[in-house]
């Protein structure tokens, strides 16, 4: 069982930054995947990053890459945005896959069990 808890979206202008917060509390499952989602409105939900709960390199949708980073801090999967652009806009959602084999990732959404409620992030001038 996984609890997941976002927080940290916001209005900000294009070119501007947010940091984003996930809170996993009841961690239990071993060899835990996270990730972060958006949904933009009207859209499907779509993949933007993903990092082993243990360790080891992010992966990052096209569309992100270097501009956010995902990273553990103690209980909290952030997800750090700069340059921000109009097109990141949506809600953006935490989630986590367990137990997965050392060294995969999912993108799918469908891959994933647990999810946040979500925290709308808004990039407009």
């Amino acid at each position: 069982q996984v609890n997941l808890v976002e927080s940290g979206g916001g209005l900000v202008q294009p070119g501007g930054s947010l940091r984003l917060s996930c809170a996993a509390s009841e961690v239990t499952v071993n060899n835990v995947v996270m990730a972060w989602y958006r949904q933009a409105s009207g859209k499907e939900r779509e993949f933007v990053a993903t990092k082993s709960w243990s360790g080891g390199s992010p992966y990052y949708a096209d569309s992100v890459r270097g501009r956010f980073t995902i990273s553990r801090d103690n209980d909290k999967l952030d997800l750090q945005m700069n340059s921000l652009r109009p097109e990141d806009t949506g809600v953006y959602y935490c989630a986590a896959a367990g137990p997965v084999p050392a060294g995969v990732y999912y993108t799918r959404p469908s891959r994933y069990t647990y999810w946040g409620q979500g925290t709308q992030v808004t990039v407009s001038s």
